[in-house]
């Protein structure tokens, strides 16, 4: 296990040739039991269709040319909030051998920073119930537990 990452960490928006680096990084989630991922194939068709999206990014971190970390971050309009935009960061993943390096930390600022530059008025993110360890990261970064996060499965 590293002991420090490499201070030239660089978190940059992913490329089409990081695609297997990502989805083995989201295959190490300890909550799914299945760790079932996409295959190539299919995460390349979506990788396009989100390069199409003009405020929708897929990040990744990387230390010394390896793939430690990736997010999502989308930056949406509204017609409330005086038309401030919102950010949504999803899909949070450092590889287990680089947790408590402060990637994950560099990576939350980065989304912050955009944001910001944005004109955000909020940053909001969820995060499954299960993930204990994950909500106290989040709350230790300033992110507050706020309402509730309600969704309905509408997979068979």
């Amino acid at each position: 296990m590293p002991s420090q990452v490499d201070a030239m960490l660089e978190i940059r928006p992913a490329q089409r040739a990081d695609l297997a680096a990502i989805l083995a990084l989201h295959a190490e989630l300890e909550f799914d039991a299945e760790r079932a991922v996409l295959d190539l194939r299919s995460a390349e068709k979506l990788f396009d269709r989100i390069a199409s999206y003009p405020s929708y990014k897929l990040y990744v971190a990387s230390s010394a040319e390896k793939i430690v970390g990736t997010f999502a971050l989308l930056i949406m309009d509204n017609l409330a909030h005086l038309g401030a935009p919102s950010g949504i960061v999803e899909d949070v993943v450092v590889h287990p051998e680089y947790q408590g390096l402060g990637i994950g930390k560099q990576m939350m600022q980065f989304a912050m920073e955009r944001c910001k530059q944005a004109g955000c008025y909020k940053l909001a993110l969820s995060s499954n119930a299960k993930r204990e360890q994950a909500h106290q990261f989040y709350e230790n970064l300033g992110f507050e537990k706020h309402g509730y996060s309600f969704l309905i499965s509408l997979s068979p």
